[in-house]
């Protein structure tokens, strides 16, 4: 008699990425794809009654700090993952067409380089019946993994061989479903799709990149999809090949006070405020970075944050330190300065920054300013913007000052957070008169009778 299939997509929307726990149907479960942040995988094995006895890698990770180490660690879980040379912990390196016998189960690894050098897809089968495929950072819901994080080098190599590894998975039943890492929100990932599970003949039909003809027409359609991406991911792989440090269940950010908090900005210490926007709008510490806590949070801290620097936060009433903790940890931030006891009332700094007003569409069209700053990514402001606005990505704003006439700055993203964040920026570099647009460009838009403008 089969055995029931109980696997648990643990997902996290910030990175876009979806680990996976798989009941072995012997008290023990495997993990495919682990994030640092194991509190939700932990809590699904806790309510199943299993424990982690193995923990299974796609690839060597780029966009976030690996949970495998931890596990091992913490769990004595066996890690099994692509052969990647010496690592800086015990793995069990698999190569194509490696078995791993696990309950019920076997797990063949499929060699699908193209996201990675080293990038194994993993089917799964109980007996000769095979469940699914592990498609990690290879094909995914209506895209492929990009190829362009490890080297200039190698992004066209790479996309070709990204290329024959989706032709080798094409070669399995179109029943068969596709249980991709990678998905909406990660930067590894072109596609805006919010499915995150799919079946090798829904992509096969549906698929942008598997409808063109050829090797070099599907070269040239995911190297025409690629963003930026943010430039943790060039640090981050290496990381997870010598191993994380092992960082245990709970993490701690040490109360700090005003003073000390002086002390650490003098010292270099970098302040980041996770307020809302309008909470930071209506008074920051001068110099303060605004990252609102959300489910992107991890991504810009990554992104913008300098990691040889100590960071300090600045939080609100009932936001909470743990999440914040553990998204500096998925992305590098093993251990945060501390954070000032209190929030912004135990502020007793200098006088209270107020450069940066939030403001709504309606009052924008009433007035309207003269330079007008969206900071968007590339393809978003594509799809529609609003008319003479200027794109400037955030990520990039820092070494684009001079880029912005002076006068009074309109900065808009498509709700308000990057936004904010783009005007901390541009108020620590000196600039005044700054307002955030409280919504995006249809907002915009609606409230000035004009049109988005969409380039192709």
């Amino acid at each position: 008699m089969p055995t029931e299939l109980t696997l648990v997509p643990v997902i996290d929307e910030g990175l876009g990425n979806s680990t996976y726990l798989l009941d072995l149907g012997d008290g023990r479960a495997m993990v495919l794809d682990p994030e640092r942040d194991l509190r939700q995988v932990r809590a699904e094995a806790a309510r199943l009654g299993v424990r982690i006895a193995y923990a299974v890698e796609t690839h060597l990770h780029a966009d976030f700090i690996s949970g495998a180490r931890e596990l091992a660690e913490t769990e004595d879980a066996t890690v099994l993952a692509p052969e990647v040379g010496p690592r800086g912990f015990d793995v069990i390196a698999l190569g194509g067409a490696d078995r791993v016998e696990l309950g019920p189960f076997t797990l063949e690894a499929l060699f699908t380089p193209g996201h990675s050098p080293e990038h194994l897809s993993y089917l799964l089968y109980e007996g000769d019946r095979l469940l699914g495929v592990f498609t990690g950072g290879s094909l995914m819901v209506g895209t492929a993994g990009r190829t362009d994080l490890v080297s200039p080098e190698q992004t066209v190599p790479l996309a070709r061989a990204q290329y024959h590894s989706l032709q080798r998975l094409m070669t399995l039943p179109d029943d068969t479903p596709v249980w991709p890492t990678h998905g909406a929100g990660s930067f590894c990932s072109s596609s805006l799709n919010a499915e995150r599970v799919s079946t090798i003949g829904r992509e096969r039909a549906t698929n942008p990149l598997l409808q063109v003809d050829g090797e070099d027409t599907f070269v040239n359609a995911l190297l025409a999809s690629l963003g930026t991406f943010p430039d943790y991911f060039l640090r981050l792989g290496e990381i997870n090949h010598k191993g994380p440090a092992v960082l245990g269940e709970t993490l701690d950010i040490p109360k700090l006070t005003s003073t000390q908090v002086q002390e650490l900005m003098a010292d270099g210490a970098q302040l980041v405020d996770v307020r809302a926007a309008a909470d930071f709008a209506a008074g920051h510490v001068p110099g303060a970075l605004s990252i609102t806590l959300r489910p992107v949070f991890a991504t810009w801290l990554g992104w913008l944050a300098d990691p040889n620097r100590p960071v300090v936060i600045i939080r609100a009433p009932g936001q909470s330190a743990d999440d914040i903790a553990w998204d500096a940890a998925k992305v590098g931030f093993d251990s945060l300065a501390g954070e000032l006891a209190g929030g912004m009332n135990a502020w007793t700094g200098a006088t209270e920054s107020r450069e940066v007003r939030l403001t709504d569409a309606n009052r924008i069209a009433a007035d309207p300013p003269a330079i007008v700053l969206d900071v968007r990514q590339g393809n978003e402001f594509a799809i529609g913007h609003v008319p003479a606005a200027s794109n400037i990505e955030l990520a990039a704003l820092s070494g684009a000052l001079t880029q912005l006439p002076t006068g009074r700055v309109l900065v808009m993203c498509g709700h308000g957070e990057r936004a904010m964040t783009a005007a901390a920026i541009l108020a620590a570099a000196g600039r005044t008169d700054i307002q955030v647009l409280d919504g995006g460009p249809v907002e915009y838009v609606r409230a000035t009778g004009a049109d988005l403008v969409t380039e192709s």
